[in-house]
């Protein structure tokens, strides 16, 4: 006997309303060539906060926008979920905060709704959607639908070599049975470890090791494919129309994508075919030392990369998948999301008939886990991706000069007070206002 599919039913995003040009604002006065971002790590621009913007009302605004999309009251909401690495109190959750900001605006209240924070590195989005499919497959939902929201402000200190890929912006998603967009697959593939690859330990900005980072993000990723593999039989390069990666940077997605294909073509017809221009894949049991193996690999990929038949997988299943992440940045825990986001708005404008095609998604988290799972497109999915307004938000960014992006920098830098006009005008949104006599942040809407 089938089950009703669960899965993501709508999708709305919140681009922070600053834009930073990374080959001819920043480069050169980090005294750079431009291509080193944009051949190098994939970005041209990054999203950024304004003054009266944070992840609370990037996140209600994205929200808003979802939920008067779908027609929704609050009475259609059983829980809210945030996930985000860039909470500012360590008790009260970030999706009490956006839950006031949305009552503001509509007749009914969330009291009845469960609301949660969810915190690990750049996954737990993926994470507070796996929840919300849990507790509808209970049967725990009473009917109601999740909300589930991804917002980051990805800022790192100035002059660290992560401070290229910064962004910002929220990405809310409506978990729902029989979603309009994509159904998610029961099986599940998970590589996890403790490392300390990326943190945050009681500050701001994150303490990162740049090449160990690359390296668990890799290792984590084939563990959880190989996991995933280990349920859901093995893959096949042919299987997925599209593969979205977290995508922290596309020059990371790259080198992914690169290992990701030679494990789904080894064994396989593709393999076979690439025999006789590479020759096989090497397996380790040929060599006398892991060393050895391990050069042999490398070899290979080198020739791999440069193959019509991979470069012709790349540019149809992984390329449209950054377009988006090209634009705004890293958004944390709404990477992968947007990777999603932009690969269905890439079939909507190649006017790509997806509907019963997969998607085998690869969501990661730094500290560190990775998990891999398939989602089949939906009739719908179209007429749900169509509508949104990602394009016209992304080029209605204000362009900064450096010293204004040092400036806007500065406001959103917990340990400094400093106090600038804002460069846009808010309108039909959420904005941040000032503390109120306990400390905690307070908002409204501005018409």
């Amino acid at each position: 006997m089938s089950q009703t599919p669960v899965g993501i039913d709508g999708i709305e995003l919140w681009s922070g309303k600053l834009r930073l040009d990374l080959p001819n604002t920043f480069a050169p006065v980090k005294d750079e060539d431009p291509e080193k971002y944009t051949k190098g790590l994939g970005v041209e621009h990054s999203s950024l906060p304004d003054v009266y913007e944070d992840i609370v009302t990037m996140g209600a605004n994205a929200a808003k926008q979802l939920l008067d999309r779908k027609g929704l009251t609050p009475d259609d909401i059983g829980r809210i979920d945030v996930a985000t690495e860039s909470a500012f109190d360590n008790s009260k959750p970030v999706s009490t905060y956006i839950a006031g900001c949305l009552e503001e605006v509509y007749e009914d209240d969330f009291h009845h709704a469960n609301k949660g924070e969810r915190k690990f590195a750049c996954v737990s989005g993926t994470q507070s959607i796996d929840d919300a499919y849990n507790w509808i497959r209970a049967g725990r939902n009473r009917g109601r639908a999740a909300l589930v929201i991804a917002t980051d402000t990805a800022l790192y200190e100035r002059g660290d070599p992560g401070e290229a890929t910064q962004g910002a912006g929220a990405i809310a998603m409506l978990i729902d049975s029989d979603p309009d967009i994509v159904a998610l697959s029961t099986e599940q593939g998970f590589g996890s470890a403790d490392e300390t690859d990326f943190l945050k330990p009681n500050q701001q900005f994150p303490s990162v090791d740049g090449k160990r980072s690359m390296q668990v993000y890799l290792a984590r990723m084939r563990e959880a494919l190989e996991d995933y593999e280990s349920i859901a039989d093995d893959t096949h390069s042919d299987d997925f129309a599209y593969i979205p990666f977290h995508t922290p940077f596309p020059g990371m997605v790259r080198k992914a994508a690169l290992l990701g294909f030679r494990h789904i073509s080894r064994g396989t017809d593709v393999e076979s075919a690439l025999a006789s221009e590479i020759g096989s894949q090497p397996r380790e049991s040929e060599y006398v030392s892991r060393e050895a193996y391990e050069e042999a690999i490398r070899g290979y990929m080198d020739e791999l990369k440069e193959t019509d038949t991979y470069r012709e997988w790349y540019e149809t299943a992984i390329d449209p998948t950054v377009n988006i992440a090209r634009m705004v940045g890293n958004w944390y825990t709404g990477s992968v999301h947007i990777a999603r986001l932009s690969t269905l708005m890439s079939a909507v404008d190649a006017d790509r008939d997806l509907a019963g095609e997969k998607l085998l998604v690869a969501s990661y988290g730094s500290g560190a886990q990775a998990e891999i799972h398939a989602e089949t497109v939906q009739p719908g999915w179209r007429e749900a991706i169509a509508p949104i307004n990602v394009d016209t938000q992304l080029e209605a960014r204000y362009d900064l000069s450096f010293d204004e992006y040092e400036r806007v920098h500065d406001v959103h830098n917990h340990e400094k007070d400093t106090e600038i006009e804002a460069f846009t005008t808010p309108e039909s949104e959420f904005v941040f206002t000032g503390w109120g006599r306990m400390s905690e942040r307070r908002y409204e809407y501005v018409e």
